[in-house]
């Protein structure tokens, strides 16, 4: 009891010296209390909308394994709603259809989508969209040429009643008015909705108004789902895929929880490293508190307190800390999940606060978190101040150093320093992808953690370089920021191993998105001849109506046609397997220009012969002139196939492809199961490329889903993509350089304190309260610069390392950027120079009496 009482009264007459540490641990907290709020939101809204869409029995097409990609939707005849419907127990049936793969454009020929990625989801309307929609303003749709939109998209594109829209699908371009808006009765999943007509919907979208694409079955009252499943099996027979309610949520759950899943690892890893920057700072706030505290500690061991109440008496203010902090930051927390639901609503997501999901498990695992980080951080504090003779306390000011434990720890720096440089070295020189990635990411761990441990010993001497380089021309007074930031090595250290931790992510990732973009824009260079790339910007792939549009295009040498064939492979050597083969126009040979390791790759376009990667060529032991057994899913099987060539994989572009002619596919399969282009490659004639890309532009200016690029336009999509999702990694590290500063001021705040009878010394001598502040603002841009050299060393060493194994699947290019990492090294003296306002400030306003009056 008596140590709990001593630790609260230092905890509060000490709360303001706490107040940074409290911050990080409410930051660190609220984002991780935030995720799972926020991905538990985002799943019971999905599990919403399924449940208000799931029909009590659903009977689709039996799902063909690796099915050809063909842009329809698969069907079934339409008289089977019938036989369904006459099944005892169903009370309805309602034929559907459904396709996911459309385009719908305005009358200013602008594409009308979503803007977070979703797919646009066209359907017809009838009483199965109806419990899940309800029409908001204007009538339902009565003929062939009329559509309801869903009022959400409607609000986003500026769409009124009596608009006219186009809708591009597989079969065609299938024109409609607007005549009303629908609403979701539950929530919006954030795919635009056209709903046509019901007989319209199917002749539109499958080609023939006798064809579906699912039956929903609603059971009568009383009647169990899986009974009414059973019954409808049996009276079909055949092979149909047909689902409860509950099996039909759990699949879709399934389907979006993969990607919900990816998102809360994510962002948990984030969150992981704002925690691990958040440990330094506890660490070196303890160790200043416990530095302070020396005397206090003293009289505690003189009157009787042992080590062990000592140490206890430390992580019990610790303890406080980190349940304070978590408790606030839980609150916060739920608070940064209701922002990003904000921001999902912006973007097309309906998310409403009455779904706001807080499971059980989320303020436990922030409590753990916070209140785990912050007693591991203190527990080296602690056992320090356990260590403080009573005698040595009242004698000195400070707690003693250790010089044992400073060899130790010298030594085992050095140790996984070398260890994870060596780690780093082989994986650059791996001769596999695999062995190559364990090495980096052992590399990685032992590098960290070594720069961590060896940073006090580093802190001497790159600092006095650094004081040396920077502070030089402040005079004595930057030469007293020098010292004082080389004082204590060991803070020193801490405080720069945090800001170490983002720049090192933030140097290494610079490196490999750099090297990304010179290695594909190296590769564009030597590999493609293709004057222009039509490819596509959503999930709709390239239809028959855009494919001819391309062709007809004036001024084109040749247009390449290129499709993702399914197909089964059967080698001399017995075995089988499912391949993906590219079927592409013999032109394809000229608009890439990929090497063969045997064997001409224009002869792979002949008919009835294919080309393999040399890793596929070698599992199997084939050779040019071999024969291999195909079936064409869903046409001809036991088709001949003649080996043609065998193609290099030292590429970034098709690596280890199989190529067929596109002849070659259309010969075993029946048209409708022909896939269609993923993407078109075009050559100019001789001297026309600017009026061919014009010409090619307009011919798909109908076709606003499909882009046309020639080798420059696509090298700075390219860029713009890395760049784009590099943005939103330095994002999500944003809260981990917020963390590393508030250390940075967290250290000179107390150190100022620390210091407060030398600075009331220094000023009485006649330094003024303007050299203070310049003094403690030069400290802290040392200190950052210092983390800057330990976080863009360690980041260039990772990210070579990671260029070297990517190298290994076609990254060869090693592009350094230089400018980039100068930039954030002059970013990290202005981050100094931030820290310092409030600290130095302080500095700079202390009365010199009270000050040298201190004790």
């Amino acid at each position: 009891m008596t140590v709990l009482k001593t630790s609260m009264r230092s905890f509060f007459a000490h709360k303001g010296r706490m107040l940074l540490s409290g911050v990080a641990i409410v930051l660190s907290v609220a984002f991780v209390c935030g995720t799972l709020v926020f991905t538990d939101t985002l799943n019971t809204t999905f599990d919403k909308f399924f449940g208000s869409t799931a029909a009590d029995v659903t009977v689709g097409p039996e799902e063909e394994e690796n099915a050809q990609e063909t842009g329809r939707a698969a069907s079934l005849p339409a008289s089977l709603v019938d036989e369904v419907g006459a099944v005892e127990g169903v009370a309805s049936a309602d034929g559907v259809v459904f396709d996911a793969g459309v385009t719908v454009v305005d009358g200013a020929g602008d594409r009308v989508g979503s803007s977070n990625g979703a797919p646009t989801i066209a359907t017809g309307w009838g009483p199965d969209i109806q419990r899940a929609m309800e029409l908001a303003s204007g009538r339902a749709p009565e003929a062939a040429d009329e559509a309801l939109i869903d009022a959400d998209t409607a609000g986003r594109a500026d769409i009124a009643v009596g608009d006219e829209l186009e809708i591009i699908a597989v079969e065609g371009t299938h024109r409609v008015t607007v005549t009303g808006l629908a609403e979701f009765r539950s929530t919006n999943p954030g795919a635009p909705h056209v709903l046509l007509e019901a007989e319209a919907a199917r002749t539109a979208l499958l080609g023939s108004p006798d064809l579906i694409t699912s039956v929903h079955v609603m059971a009568e009252d009383g009647v169990p789902d899986a009974e009414v499943r059973d019954r409808v099996a049996a009276a079909l027979g055949g092979s149909y895929d047909i689902e409860t309610a509950a099996e039909n949520e759990a699949a879709m759950k399934d389907d979006v929880g993969g990607f919900l899943d990816v998102l809360r690892y994510a962002m948990l890893g984030f969150a992981g490293i704002a925690v691990l920057v958040g440990i330094f700072l506890i660490v070196n706030t303890f160790s200043m508190l416990v530095a302070q505290r020396t005397r206090e500690i003293g009289l505690m061991r003189a009157v009787g307190a042992s080590r062990r109440q000592v140490n206890r008496s430390v992580l019990t203010e610790a303890l406080l800390l980190g349940t304070v902090g978590s408790l606030v930051g839980i609150g916060a927390g739920i608070g940064l999940a209701v922002a990003l639901m904000e921001l999902m609503n912006s973007v097309g997501i309906t998310m409403s606060t009455s779904d706001l999901t807080i499971a059980a498990s989320t303020p436990v695992a922030g409590l753990v978190v916070g209140v785990l980080a912050t007693v591991v951080a203190a527990w080296l504090p602690a056992r320090r101040a356990g260590k403080v003779a009573p005698m040595a306390a009242l004698r000195d000011a400070g707690t003693p150093g250790d010089g044992a434990a400073g060899r130790v720890r010298t030594a085992l720096g050095l140790l996984l320093t070398l260890g994870g440089g060596a780690a780093l070295v082989a994986a650059a020189e791996a001769d596999e992808a695999g062995d190559g990635s364990l090495f980096l990411s052992l590399g990685l761990l032992l590098t960290l953690v070594g720069a961590v441990v060896v940073g006090p010993l580093l802190a001497s001497g790159v600092v006095r370089v650094l004081s040396v380089a920077v502070l030089r021309v402040f005079g004595p007074v930057g030469r007293m920021a020098g010292r004082n930031a080389r004082r204590n090595p060991r803070r020193t250290g801490a405080t720069a191993g945090a800001l170490m931790i983002g720049l090192a992510l933030v140097g290494s990732l610079s490196v490999v998105s750099a090297s990304l973009v010179a290695s594909a824009s190296d590769q564009l260079d030597r590999s493609v001849g293709a004057d222009f790339i039509i490819d596509t910007t959503s999930e709709q792939l390239i239809t028959p109506e855009a494919a001819e549009a391309v062709r007809a295009t004036p001024g084109l040498e040749h247009v390449t046609d290129y499709a993702a064939v399914s197909v089964e492979l059967a080698t001399p050597d017995g075995e089988s397997s499912a391949e993906e083969v590219i079927a592409a126009s013999p032109t394809y040979a000229r608009d890439l220009r990929a090497r063969t390791v045997a064997g001409e790759l224009s002869a792979a376009y002949e008919e009835d012969h294919l080309s393999v990667g040399e890793s596929f060529a070698e599992e199997h032991g084939l050779a040019v002139g071999d024969e291999l057994t195909a079936r064409f899913v869903g046409g001809d099987e036991g088709v001949r196939l003649t080996l043609a060539a065998i193609t290099s994989e030292n590429t970034m572009i098709d690596k280890g492809a199989m190529y067929v002619s596109h002849a070659t596919a259309r010969a075993h399969l029946p048209e409708e199961a022909m896939p269609l282009n993923l993407v078109m490659f075009a050559r100019a004639e001789e001297g026309r490329k600017a009026a061919a890309y014009d010409a090619l532009k307009a011919s798909l200016e109908p076709f606003p889903q499909y882009e046309v690029s020639d080798q420059a336009d696509y090298k700075q999509a390219l860029e713009d993509e890395v760049g784009t999702l590099l943005n939103v990694v330095y994002a999500l590290l944003a809260l981990a350089i917020i963390v590393a500063v508030l250390g940075v001021v967290n250290t000179l705040a107390l150190s100022v304190i620390e210091r407060t009878r030398e600075i009331g010394l220094m000023r009485a001598i006649g330094l003024s309260r303007r050299q203070m502040r310049r003094m403690v603002r030069l400290e802290s841009v040392v200190i950052a610069l210092f983390g800057a050299v330990l976080g863009l060393g360690l980041g260039l060493g990772w990210g070579v390392a990671a260029q070297r194994v990517l190298s290994l699947e076609g990254f060869a290019v090693l592009d350094v950027p230089w400018a980039t990492l100068g930039v954030v090294f002059a970013g990290s003296a202005v981050v100094g120079l931030v820290a310092a306002i409030v600290p130095a400030f302080r500095a700079g306003r202390m009365s010199v009496l009270r000050a040298i009056a201190t004790e």
